[in-house]
């Protein structure tokens, strides 16, 4: 028999989980608290049965995740954790600390299938998907090393979270819940690459998170070239699909823009995208893009940086450019991971 992980439950789902063992409600009510306290194991819910615990331990599991590397930034203290999971894998977050609370950046996947040139957390592909327990699991295990409540999530890490649409709108009920970690739906960010359908099934269940995009070109041409999703979603439909979900929930979009020097950080492209955007309740985030060791990509200079955001600012298209976090311990998504499983070969 497959043992069930209770910490990828919804509230609902382990109620009804308890009920078909013949316990009552309240009981789910007290094992779902136990699990968003960070506790790992069944013998450490003290106010349940010995008699149950046994059955808990011969039915079911609590996902967990293991500190094996951890980076602190002598620039800023954003920290940064290599994760280990129970079947071998290694996943990325980051905690990153503001005047307005504890920032986490956690993975959806082991690994990612969308290929975008510059990044590199799709260098080696998809291994698997995450579970939603791994998902709480990496927030559990941050709150208790850095030993400060986390406030804010942000799906911006390892993997393109619509590609595990289930687990990771599951791990969006849970951990609003207020039995559990209790984070605020607009305390949490999204980012997608741009999964058209499922950008649009996200708007049905009105949950109204923060959605960012990861736009990276102002036309079709230059976002193929970076970003292989392009070839299936034009950006058409990718600005219709951002039009259905602002009609869903009303809450602004921001667009990731990352800036590539001599690729898309030109005048022109700063002018073909406040023309895509005009209108559109958005906000642009600049990104000079992370130098990547297996990619020829480049930053943009700064010069070109202040003239792109002058274009969008002259054209009313909220903008910012991203300070840059954690530069000193290859913050960047992938870019840990990738040397670690280079270091184990």
């Amino acid at each position: 028999m497959l043992k069930v992980d209770l910490l990828s439950l919804t509230k609902e789902e382990l109620i009804k989980f308890m009920e078909d063992l013949g316990e009552k409600k309240f009981r789910a009510i007290q094992i779902f608290q136990w699990l968003h306290k960070g506790i790992n194991s069944f013998d450490e819910m003290t106010n349940l049965s010995k008699n149950l615990r046994q059955k808990l331990e011969e039915m079911a599991y609590i996902s967990q995740v293991r500190i094996e590397n951890k980076l602190v930034s002598k620039l800023d203290g954003t920290t940064k954790y290599l994760f280990l999971l129970e079947d071998g894998h290694i996943i990325e977050g980051v905690v990153m600390s503001y005047k307005h609370g504890n920032t986490a950046c956690i993975s959806s996947q082991v690994g990612c299938a969308m290929g975008c040139s510059f990044c590199a957390s799709t260098i080696k592909g998809l291994e698997r998907n995450l579970k939603a327990g791994e998902l709480i699991a990496q927030i559990l295990m941050m709150e208790k090393d850095f030993g400060a409540r986390i406030s804010n999530i942000v799906l911006m890490g390892s993997g393109e979270p619509l590609h595990n649409y289930k687990e990771v709108t599951n791990f969006l009920r849970i951990v609003n819940d207020e039995d559990g970690l209790n984070i605020g739906n607009r305390h949490i960010t999204l980012s997608t690459c741009g999964l058209v359908p499922e950008i649009k099934d996200l708007a049905d269940l009105r949950i109204p998170i923060n959605l960012a995009i990861s736009l990276h070109a102002p036309n079709d041409e230059i976002r193929k070239r970076l970003m292989p999703i392009a070839k299936r979603y034009t950006i058409d439909e990718l600005i219709e699909s951002c039009h259905y979900y602002l009609q869903k929930n009303n809450r602004r979009i921001t667009f990731e823009y990352a800036l590539i020097r001599g690729v898309n950080d030109g005048e022109e492209e700063a002018y073909q995208l406040s023309k895509l955007l005009k209108g559109l309740l958005c906000h642009v985030n600049l990104i000079p893009v992370n130098p990547v060791d297996e990619r020829e990509y480049r930053k943009s200079q700064q010069h070109q940086v202040k003239i792109f955001e002058s274009v969008l600012k002259k054209y009313g298209i909220e903008v910012t450019v991203r300070r840059e976090m954690g530069a000193d311990i290859n913050a960047a998504c992938g870019q840990l991971r990738n040397k670690h499983l280079e270091s184990r070969k």
